[in-house]
């Protein structure tokens, strides 16, 4: 199995909704948290998080959040959590 860094960030919209921008792979998780931590200094709000899967399989199992940083509400947080 592998495991998988990923970062999203987030903008906000005209009317206060989370839109997400292209998310990033990292290389681990040290760089995972770096990176979003400097995203958070732009961004409306960003989650890194793992991922286990194998791609031969196609199982995979549910991302764990490692960071998130910004101005999440309740609501988006759970969203977010899964």
């Amino acid at each position: 199995m592998l495991t998988y860094f990923v970062v999203q960030s987030f903008e906000r919209g005209k009317r206060g909704s989370l839109i997400a921008d292209q998310p990033v792979e990292a290389q681990g998780l040290d760089q995972a948290i770096r990176m979003a931590e400097r995203l958070s200094r732009v961004k409306a709000g960003v989650v890194a998080f793992s991922r286990r899967g194998s791609p031969a399989t196609g199982d995979y199992e549910d991302a764990v959040i490692v960071a998130m940083y910004g101005n999440f509400s309740e609501g988006e947080q759970t969203l977010l959590a899964g």
